[in-house]
């Protein structure tokens, strides 16, 4: 059964709203990783994936961008996107509200990433989350399962070191 959260609505973004993705990315990114990585990496990650740049380009690239609303107000979002492999998809990203972890909400945002992807004909989902980043363990609660460990060069000398995941998505997940 999906989870409910009152007040709650789930948007596709359009090219001219990207800038509420980078606006929340601006909130969420950098308390996310300020544990894991540098300062000089966050920022750097920030315009590699966050300019308006390159957020335009994820989109015209697939991406499907989603903000999550609580009574109208963005409280985080979500993309995804189809692999090469028939009815494999990724997860790209999901970031919530650091305030707001732990309520539901992003169980709430994942599970309806999921339907999505579960109506366009995915049969697996896939991402990635950082080897020290703690929604591991949320990831492994929502039937995720570890498929590999990666280590991405994402160049200026800074790396990903995460592990993927995927999940079978079948009728009754």
């Amino acid at each position: 059964m999906d989870p409910f959260i009152p007040g709650a609505a789930i948007r596709i973004v359009e090219e001219e709203d990207l800038w509420q993705v980078r606006e929340l990315a601006e909130q969420i990114f950098p308390v996310t990783y300020q544990d894991i990585v540098s300062a000089r990496q966050i920022d750097y990650m920030m315009d590699m994936i966050y300019s308006p740049e390159a957020l335009v380009h994820q989109l015209d690239e697939g991406q499907i961008f989603h903000i999550l609303y609580l009574e109208e107000r963005p409280v985080g979002f979500a993309s995804y996107m189809p692999l090469e492999n028939e009815g494999a998809f990724k997860l790209n990203k999901i970031y919530l509200d650091p305030g707001l972890q732990g309520k539901g909400v992003g169980r709430f945002l994942l599970a309806d990433m999921i339907t999505r992807v579960k109506n366009a004909g995915g049969q697996t989902l896939q991402l990635n989350v950082n080897r020290h980043n703690t929604a591991r363990g949320f990831y492994e609660k929502m039937g995720f399962t570890l498929l590999k460990e990666d280590l991405i060069d994402i160049g200026g000398g800074y790396f990903m070191d995460d592990y993927v995941m995927i999940l079978p998505l079948s009728q009754n997940t």
